[in-house]
């Protein structure tokens, strides 16, 4: 079992930024392909980002490119997203998700075994 937090959400204005973390405990989490993902109200749960098990690699959505970030410090069992230049669309709640496969990557949300709470981060226009 892998057990994942989120935090690091908020409010924040138009072109801000705000740092997501996600501390993961429990069963070797390093060996897990990591990833976020967003769901807006009434929305489906979109992959946001994913990175590999040594976090050499990364893969983002389109609409994210070039704004975030990921990052994972195994060593501290914690994966982050920075995310700059927000826009009010990117308001969702943020989920952290771990597959357990390793493989890198999902982008479809089922792939995924382990999940956090999610933490709301709402940009205002």
């Amino acid at each position: 079992q892998v057990q994942l937090v989120e935090s690091g959400g908020g409010l924040v204005q138009a072109g801000g930024s705000l740092r997501l973390s996600c501390a993961a405990s429990g069963r070797t989490p390093s060996t897990y392909t990591m990833g976020w993902f967003r769901q807006a109200p009434g929305k489906e749960r979109d992959f946001v980002a994913a990175i590999s098990r040594g976090g050499s690699s990364t893969h983002y959505a389109d609409t994210v490119k070039g704004r975030f970030t990921i990052s994972r410090v195994n060593t501290k069992n914690a994966m982050y997203l920075q995310m700059n230049s927000l826009k009010p669309e990117d308001t969702a709640v943020y989920y952290c998700a771990a597959d357990s496969s390793g493989h890198f990557y999902y982008t479809n949300p089922d792939e995924y075994n382990y999940w956090g709470q999610g933490t709301q981060v709402t940009v205002s226009s």
